[in-house]
C-alpha cells in the first residue's frame, strides 16, 4: 500500500511540475510577494510577467490536485484542460481601480474558479502611459513588456493595433443575440476592422454632463435676473458668462476689468466633434477607413462665436489642469466635463477669500441652439490581443460576466460610468443593485449617470469613425483653437493693464479677418494631421 501510495503521489507531483514548467513558473519568493502585496507587483513592469505566470501556476495546482488525488496517475488530464491566466492592461487609478480589482477578484473566485479562468488586472498609469505601452509591446521594443491577453482601448489606438492584425475577431464568439443586449452604439464603435467584425468589446461607457456650483450661482442669479433655463444652449451660457464677468466686475468698483469667468469645458474635441455634428455636420467623414474633411465654415463660425470670443473677453476659463480644478479655486461656476469627472467636482471652493462650502447641480450638456440632441460617446472599450483560442475564448467569458447589468452597475457606480446593457440604463435597476450589494455612491456620481439615464430616451449618442492618423486630428481638434485662445487672451490682459477697456483690448482678435485668419490655419493643421 505504501508503495501504491508513493506512486500516486509521485504522479501527482510530476503532473503539477511538468504543469507549472509548461506555465513557466518562477521562483518562490517571487510567488510570496505576489500574495504579499499584489499592488506593489502590479505597479512594478520588471515583475509583471512574474505576477501572470505565478498566478497560472498557484491556479494551476490547486485546480489539478485534488482531481489527481487517489489516482493512479493525471495521464488523463490534456494541457488543453489546464486553467487560463489572463492579463489585463488598464489605466484606472482611485476608486475606478478599486472597482475594477474588486470585480476582478469576485470572477476569479466564482465563475473563474469554476471554469478555470484567472485574471490579473495591472495598472499601467495614465491613458497615455497606457497606450505608449501598447505601442512599445507591439513593436517588439527593448525592453517593453510583452503584449497583454486584454487592454482597455480607445478606438483611435485598438485601430492601430488592429492594423498590424493584433486584435482577436471578438464576432467568433459571440451570438447575434449576445451582442442584441448592449447598447447598439456602443458596439458599432468596436467594429474597426475592415469586414466590420468586432474587436472592441463594450465595458463602460461615458458622455458629458454641465456641473454647477449652486451656491454662488443663486446669489448671482438673482442678482441678475438669469436663470437655469438660460443655460440650455451655448448661445445662452455666452450671455450668462458675460452677465456674471460684470457682475463680479462691479463687486470691486474701485478696479476695473477683474470680472470673472463663468464656465469651461474639458475636452475641445468634443466640443468639435459634438458641435458640427448638432448643426447637421460631420467634421470626419470616413468610408472604408478613408476620411475627408468636413470644415463647414459657417459651423466653425457658430464654433469660434461661442469658444474663443468668450474666452479672450474672459468670460470662459481654463486655468488648471481639468475644469473642475477651476471650479475648486472659485475662477470658474460651471464647466462641461465627462461623466466621470463628477467625483472630482469639488465639496467646497478655496479661493482668496477663504474656504466654503458648496453644493452642485447637474445637468444635460449645453448645445447649439435649434441643433438636434446628440451627445459624445466616451470611455474606452476592451480590446482582446489575437492569440489562440482557448485565451481569446477566456477573455470573452470574462468580459460577458464583468458586464452582467449587475456587475456592470457595480463597477459604473464606484467609477461614474455608465453601463453597456440596455436594461442596466435604468434608475430603478441602478437603486435595486445599492440596496442589495450595499453600494456607497458618491452623490454626484449618482446625480450624473441617474441625468444620462433620463436623457437617453431623445438622445443620440455619438463618436466619429476610426481613421488612419485619427488620434493626431483628434489632437488638431483639442488644442489649435484653445492654445490660440490662451495666447490671445494673455495679450488682451496686457492691455487691460495698460488701461485700455475690454472692448479696445479685444477688437483685432475679433473681426471677420481674425477668424478666416484661424479657419485657414486650422484646415492646414487638420489636413496634415490627416496625410
Amino acid at each position: 500500500m505504501r508503495t501504491g501510495r508513493k506512486l500516486r503521489l509521485s504522479a501527482c507531483f510530476l503532473c503539477i511540475f511538468i504543469l507549472v514548467k509548461k506555465l513557466k513558473a518562477v521562483p518562490l519568493f517571487s510567488i510570496i510577494i505576489h500574495i504579499m502585496k499584489k499592488g506593489v507587483v502590479d505597479r512594478m513592469r520588471d515583475r509583471e510577467r512574474v505576477a501572470k505566470r505565478f498566478g497560472a501556476g498557484i491556479i494551476a495546482a490547486a485546480l489539478v490536485l485534488p482531481a489527481c488525488v487517489g489516482l493512479a496517475g493525471c495521464g488523463g488530464k490534456g494541457a488543453s484542460d489546464a486553467p487560463v491566466s489572463l492579463t489585463v492592461w488598464h489605466y484606472y487609478h482611485g476608486a475606478q481601480q478599486y472597482a475594477f480589482d474588486s470585480l476582478v477578484e469576485e470572477f476569479n473566485s466564482t465563475v473563474g474558479k469554476e471554469q478555470g479562468i484567472y485574471v490579473q488586472g495591472v495598472g499601467q498609469g495614465t491613458v497615455s502611459d497606457l497606450e505608449s505601452a501598447v505601442r512599445d509591446s507591439l513593436a517588439g521594443k527593448v525592453g517593453s513588456d510583452e503584449m497583454p491577453d486584454m487592454f482597455s482601448s480607445y478606438a483611435d489606438t485598438a485601430y492601430e493595433v488592429e492594423q498590424a492584425g493584433a486584435l482577436a475577431d471578438l464576432s467568433d464568439y459571440l451570438s447575434d443575440e449576445e451582442l442584441g443586449v448592449f447598447v447598439d452604439s456602443y458596439v458599432e464603435e468596436g467594429r474597426i476592422a475592415e469586414d466590420n467584425s468586432l474587436r472592441i468589446f463594450p465595458l463602460a461607457k461615458s458622455t458629458e454632463v454641465m456641473i454647477l456650483n449652486r451656491t454662488d450661482w443663486d446669489p448671482f442669479a438673482r442678482a441678475a435676473g438669469v436663470s437655469l433655463d438660460d443655460l440650455a444652449d451655448m448661445e445662452g451660457v455666452v450671455a450668462v458668462a458675460q452677465a456674471y464677468y460684470e457682475y463680479t466686475d462691479s463687486l470691486t468698483p474701485d478696479v476695473a476689468n477683474d470680472g470673472r469667468a463663468f464656465y469651461g469645458r474639458d475636452s475641445m474635441a468634443n466640443y468639435f466633434n459634438i458641435g458640427m455634428r448638432q448643426m447637421g455636420n460631420e467634421i470626419f467623414r470616413v468610408e472604408d477607413g478613408e476620411v475627408s474633411l468636413n470644415l463647414d465654415k459657417a459651423s466653425l463660425r457658430r464654433l469660434w462665436d461661442c469658444y474663443y470670443v468668450p474666452m479672450v473677453k474672459g468670460y470662459f476659463g481654463a486655468y488648471g489642469a481639468f475644469r473642475s480644478d477651476d471650479v475648486k479655486t472659485g475662477e470658474l461656476l460651471a464647466y462641461t466635463g465627462s461623466t466621470t469627472s463628477a467625483m472630482y467636482f469639488p465639496d467646497a471652493v478655496e479661493g482668496d477669500n477663504g474656504r466654503y462650502d458648496i453644493d452642485y447641480l447637474v445637468m444635460q450638456a449645453p448645445g447649439f441652439a435649434g441643433g438636434e440632441h446628440i451627445a459624445v460617446q466616451q470611455g474606452a472599450g476592451m480590446a482582446v490581443c489575437k492569440s489562440d483560442e482557448r485565451h481569446e475564448k477566456a477573455s470573452v467569458e470574462f468580459l460577458k460576466w464583468f458586464t452582467q447589468a449587475e456587475n456592470n452597475l457595480v463597477f459604473c457606480g464606484d467609477s461614474g460610468y455608465l453601463p453597456v446593457r440596455k436594461e442596466a440604463n435604468s434608475s430603478a435597476l441602478l437603486d435595486q443593485v445599492i440596496e442589495e450589494r450595499g453600494l456607497e455612491l458618491s452623490p454626484k456620481t449618482y446625480d450624473c449617470i441617474t441625468q444620462i439615464f433620463d436623457e437617453m430616451s431623445d438622445m443620440t449618442l455619438y463618436t466619429n469613425k476610426c481613421f488612419r492618423n485619427g488620434s493626431g486630428a483628434r489632437k488638431v481638434l483639442e488644442y489649435h483653437l484653445a492654445d490660440k485662445a490662451h495666447a490671445d487672451r494673455v495679450l488682451v490682459e496686457q492691455k487691460l493693464a495698460e488701461g485700455d477697456s475690454l472692448e479696445d483690448a479685444c477688437a483685432a482678435y475679433l473681426t471677420d479677418e481674425a477668424f478666416d485668419a484661424w479657419y485657414q490655419d486650422f484646415g492646414r493643421a487638420l489636413q496634415e494631421a490627416v496625410n
